[in-house]
């Protein structure tokens, strides 16, 4: 079975660095996350690899939001919501201690950094 093709903008747009700045911020202020930003900017067809990194630019606004410590609230999230409605689900529950667990080291990980 062949995969199916993802239609890509051509790169052809160059715009200015504050311009690049506010296309990341505005982005990020819908609360989309760095990684996510840059694959928005691609799809436009503004290539972010000749700017500056898009986490830098978030941490210097203050905006910034650790991807990975997001996407572990999320799946933290849908295991609670599972775990409330299969009451007697073990592995579920030592998934969520799991999972808890390695949210809480990735927090702390971060305040180090």
């Amino acid at each position: 079975m062949p995969k199916p093709k993802i239609e890509k903008k051509e790169v052809t747009e160059k715009i200015s660095d504050k311009e690049f700045e506010s296309k990341v911020i505005e982005l990020a202020q819908k609360g989309i996350t760095s990684e996510k930003i840059g694959e928005n900017l691609r799809k436009q067809g503004i290539h972010p690899k000749g700017y500056r990194k898009i986490s830098r630019i978030l941490k210097e606004k203050g905006i910034y939001t650790n991807p990975d410590a997001k996407n572990i609230e999320e799946k933290l999230e849908k295991i609670t919501i599972h775990k409330e409605k299969n009451i007697q689900d073990k592995r579920a529950r030592r998934e969520r201690e799991r999972i808890f667990s390695l949210l809480r080291k990735q927090k702390a990980y971060s305040n180090i950094i």
